[in-house]
Formats: C-alpha cells, structure tokens, sequence
C-alpha cells in the first residue's frame, strides 16, 4: 500500500439527484487510483450507479475495478435487516425466555419507524471506516441524495446523545438494583456493557468525520437555479453540525467550443449561474467539469473526467 497518504482520507460526495454525484465519485476514485493510491469507492445510494458506470455487478462485498480501485455498494434494506438481527442477537440470553417473543416485536416495530434504515446504514459506514481504513489509502463515499446525505452525517452527534441516555437509565437501574440487594456489589450487567462498546464505536467514528484532516465533504451541484439554492442550503445546515464543506464539484458546464443559437442563449445563463456560484461559495475551492458529447458510459470516458480532478490529487489543501 503507498505510505505517502495524502489528507483527507475519507472522501464524502454528496448533492442534489441528478447533477452526477456517482459519475463524480468514480472519476475522483479513479484518479486516486491513477495516483498509485490504493482506493475503494462505495455507494450508499439506494439507486446505485457504480456497477453500471464500471460495467461489474457490485455488492456488499469489495469487487476490484481496475488497477488500485476497489467497489462496493451497501444495500439499505440488507443492512436494515441485517442491523436488526444484530439487536436480537445482541439480547439473544440476556432476556427470559418468555419475553423473548415481546421484546423481538417490539424490536420489528422500531425497525419499520422513521430514521432506522438511516441508523442501520451508519452502522454500515461506521464499519467500514473503522476496519477498512487501514487497507486503503482513500475511501470515496458516493452518498444519496441532499436530505439523505445530512440525515447520514449528522446521525453520529444525534445517536451519541441517544446513547448517553440510554447508558445513565441502564447504570440508574443497575444502581437502584444494588441498593435493593443491599450488599453494595455492583450488578454485573451484559447490556450496559453492549451499550458502551456500541458508544465507543460511534464516538471512534464520530471523532474520525468531525476530523478535517481525515475526512472532506464534497458537494456536486450544475449551473442551475435550484441545484445552487439546494447545495446552500446544504452547506448551511452541514456547517452547523461542524461539517465543513471545502471542495464544490460544478458539473456539466458548456464547453467554449459548443455553437449554435440554442446553446449561445444556454450559455449566457450559464454565465449568470457560474457567476453566482462563485460569489454564494466564497469559502469552497471548485472543479469545473464540463459537459461532454456523450454519456461518461465506459473506463475510457471516465479517465477523461478523471483527469478534471488531478489538481485536486496534487494539491489537495
């Protein structure tokens, strides 16, 4: 593996649906790859692209894609399951045999609530971060749409006060346990200690994303109107959480060389939307891809937009 890492480690890419965030995410792993830097890409959209843009099937494992360049897509719903599962597991001897078939209910019912495909597909990064970390040089996330994408990343802040509250009712009960025994021996309790593992491994990860030496978030927006509005948006609430954006990814932009009436119009209101990129992400350093002639459909495509990212290899501060 090349020992000459460059910052940041782990690579974010987000944005609005539509603007091209796989095709980013593959290019960009591409030249990390090209670099000598061995590197996976993972897709956590449900509606994966990477095996299509690479022409392999992909799964939960790691499929080589070319020459240092690894692939994975994480499917949601297999971590939900899988997620769950863990739980029963977790509680497998640890609750009596008659409240077994409660307890496992009650944990199906929580599963299909609101934010638990979220909960378990951060249990799937947190993963992957940890144990892959140290086999890679970099890890590119090709992540879900906006609203997806900040639910993901700010579950790490969210979760660690849930699991702080959860520990201070289990060590509360533990204690008011020993008091009724009256002997002053603490309990000794499996659950408290799967709670506090779990809370270490949040807290690792958590450490690691609020790491601006470590991990970069990059967003990909085109030269309209409402992917500019959503990208601000984006950037504002991801800021709030300590989650800096430095790179923006302007993608699809005409080229010089394209002609005619219909395009001249195109253009000038492209020239309106560049100019207000530039003065809305006054802090974010940007990379113009430009629109090609057709579809980034195989490797040879998709080396040109690579090559669009080499600035950002070498110089990456």
């Amino acid at each position: 593996m090349n020992t000459e890492k460059q910052s940041p480690h782990i690579l974010f890419v987000g944005g609005k649906g539509g603007v091209g965030k796989s095709t980013t995410s593959a290019a960009l792993a591409l030249a990390f790859a090209n670099a000598g830097q061995r590197t996976l890409v993972i897709s956590t959209d449900p509606a994966h692209n990477l095996g299509d843009i690479f022409h392999k099937p992909l799964g939960h494992g790691k499929t080589k894609l070319a020459e240092n360049l690894w692939g994975s897509e994480v499917d949601p719903v297999r971590e939900s399951k899988r997620y769950i599962e863990g739980v029963k597991d977790n509680l497998e001897g640890l609750v009596k045999s008659r409240m077994v078939e409660e307890v496992h209910r009650q944990i199906d019912m929580a599963a299909a609530s609101p934010g638990a495909d979220e909960a378990a597909l951060f249990d799937r990064l947190t993963s992957i971060i940890l144990e892959e970390a140290d086999q890679f040089d970099k890890i590119v996330f090709d992540t879900a749409p906006t609203g997806h994408t900040i639910r993901l990343l700010t579950l790490p802040e969210l979760m660690s006060v849930w699991m702080d509250g959860m520990i201070e009712r289990r060590k509360k009960t533990n204690d008011d346990y020993t008091q009724l025994l009256n002997d002053g021996e603490p309990v000794d309790d499996p659950i408290f200690d799967v709670l506090q593992r779990r809370k270490q491994k949040f807290a690792a990860v958590r450490d690691i994303i609020l790491d601006e030496s470590k991990t970069e978030f990059m967003f990909v927006l085109i030269p309209e109107r409402l992917p500019i509005l959503e990208t601000n948006n984006a950037l504002n609430q991801l800021s709030k959480h300590r989650l800096p954006v430095k790179t923006l990814v302007v993608n699809k932009v005409l080229p010089d060389y394209a002609d005619g009436e219909f395009l001249a119009k195109r253009r000038q209101q492209e020239r309106e939307y560049l100019k207000q990129i530039d003065e809305t992400f006054t802090k974010q350093k940007k990379i113009r891809i430009p629109l090609f002639e057709q579809d980034v459909s195989d490797m040879d495509k998709l080396s040109i937009v690579a090559e669009h990212f080499q600035p950002f290899i070498t110089n990456p501060a």
